[in-house]
């Protein structure tokens, strides 16, 4: 059994080998990490699952590419059902209620202001729109407080009180700091961090093109002459020219229609991006990258492992007829105040529309969507409040005590931190640094850890408001070290 195990490895090692680098190699790959949503796929059995498979069919060399990659068997459903998207009904109920607000919304700006949600542009509208498409930035078209609580989950038992001090009165599991230190032993003190140490080495990953050594590289940082060619690497985001292609037929559909959502993509760039001095010079850009972003109806497929679900709106003229229902925007997300400090820090690495826009999707239907979804995922916006929240008490209780003293709620600080992962907060390197070990480690719960910042401890008892307004000056990575390993 052994050396049947140690061919089976070997043939693998081989396979792979030869297909590193080919346009299959990203294909399989990104084919291979949306299947891992599945739950049906489990992997502590799928070596063993792969070997009955291989011996069923005696296809060698398919099986073993699907056991590298992790890829499920044929036959298996393409989308899990609803209810295993999330799990916990009373997160199912909430995530439905916020999306019910949000088309509520809509519809009453669509009715107010006397617009349709969708039009086609008049042929002069579509000539104007292309001859400026490349200085878009120079034109412009015309939070409720809460808290969220499991309602079977009774305070009086389990966790100790300290934990319900919070807005966030829910049991997730949730990493704690000796937890945390297990699952990023790349942040030890004693390992090299680019960015902060000169001296680490810069393996040659980019000229292999191996996607999960990119990975393991870029939790300690990624140089900055090769971090955009490493991100793209360990998203796939190869720009291929059907990518290319892609993009124009994007291109294309905003010229010849007009969305409502314009109006708040639009919005949004003015009132956060246009006023950053970072990134106001990329006005332009983000108008190109969100404009085709929410005609992309490839976006939809993320809502297979989403625990939100597309809005739909009725031909107009159909309202009522259920065979007449849409998802609208086309790519099934509204977008909010802030979106567009997700493409923002994008736009220093890549020059290239089309590249800038594959690798802002590849982010987004990986990470950011989890930043504005109610579930109970370990990279959700509920896990990281909570995470937030226990963080803060258990380790850092006396400013937690003083900012509840003066009025302010730990987590209605750092919310807009985490939901937008820190974009518009921190300066662009420290940015970078930080979304670097995003990719690495293929989760967001270092946002968590991030919004601590426990070397504020002294200087938020004295000068709270101060500090808190600008985290500009900050250095991400030595904090988030000395918070987890000192």
């Amino acid at each position: 059994m052994m050396e049947e195990g140690a061919d089976l490895s070997v043939t693998i090692a081989q396979i792979v080998h030869r297909l590193k680098g080919a346009h299959l190699h990203s294909q399989l790959e990104k084919q291979a990490r949306e299947c891992l949503h599945r739950p049906e796929i489990k992997l502590e059995s799928l070596k063993e699952d792969v070997r009955s498979f291989l011996k069923a069919s005696g296809t060698l060399a398919c099986v073993c590419v699907c056991m590298y990659y992790r890829l499920p068997p044929p036959g298996h459903p393409a989308a899990p059902p609803e209810h295993t998207k999330e799990p916990l009904v009373y997160m199912r109920k909430a995530q439905a209620s916020w999306e019910k607000r949000i088309l509520k919304s809509l519809n009453s700006m669509c009715t107010e202001l006397g617009v349709p949600l969708a039009r086609k542009r008049p042929v002069s509208e579509q000539k104007e729109l292309t001859n400026k498409w490349n200085e878009m930035g120079t034109d412009e078209p015309g939070n409720r407080r809460s808290y969220l609580k499991n309602p079977n989950y009774d305070c009086r038992e389990g966790l100790t009180a300290s934990s319900h001090w919070g807005l966030i009165q829910i049991s997730l599991n949730v990493r704690d700091i000796p937890q945390m230190r297990e699952a990023y032993p790349e942040l030890s003190l004693t390992c090299s961090q680019l960015g902060i140490d000169d001296h680490a080495h810069i393996p040659p990953v980019v000229s292999e093109q191996d996607s999960a050594a990119a990975q393991q590289y870029s939790r300690q940082g990624c140089p900055t002459g090769f971090r955009a060619q490493l991100w793209a690497l360990i998203l796939n985001a190869m720009n291929e020219p059907e990518d290319i292609m892609h993009y124009e037929q994007l291109k294309a559909a905003v010229i010849h229609h007009d969305l409502l959502v314009d109006n708040l993509i639009y919005k949004d760039v003015k009132l956060t991006a246009s006023n950053d001095d970072y990134y106001f010079v990329f006005e332009d850009f983000l108008y190109q990258v969100l404009l085709c972003f929410s005609r992309d109806t490839a976006v939809l497929e993320h809502f297979s492992y989403n625990s939100a679900t597309p809005p739909k709106s009725y031909i107009q003229g159909k309202t009522g007829a259920e065979e007449f229902t849409v998802v609208y925007p086309p790519n099934g997300v509204i977008p909010f105040h802030g979106f567009s400090m997700y493409v923002a820090p994008l736009c220093f690495l890549y020059n290239e529309p089309s590249k800038l826009y594959s690798v802002f999707r590849e982010m987004y239907v990986r990470y950011f969507f989890r930043l504005h979804s109610i579930s109970s995922s370990p990279s959700g916006i509920v896990s990281l409040c909570l995470q937030f929240e226990r963080l803060l008490q258990n380790h850092l209780p006396q400013l937690f005590y003083h900012l509840q003293a003066i009025g302010a709620q730990p987590l209605r600080i750092a919310f807009k931190w985490m939901v937008r992962a820190f974009s518009g907060y921190l300066s662009t390197d420290q940015l970078l640094l930080l979304w670097d070990r995003i990719l690495g480690y293929d989760s967001l719960e270092i946002v968590a850890g991030g919004s601590v910042f426990p070397v504020l401890h002294k200087q938020l008892l004295s000068v709270c408001n101060a500090v808190l307004a600008d985290l500009s000056t900050l250095k991400v990575m030595p904090l988030l070290q000395v918070f987890l390993f000192a």
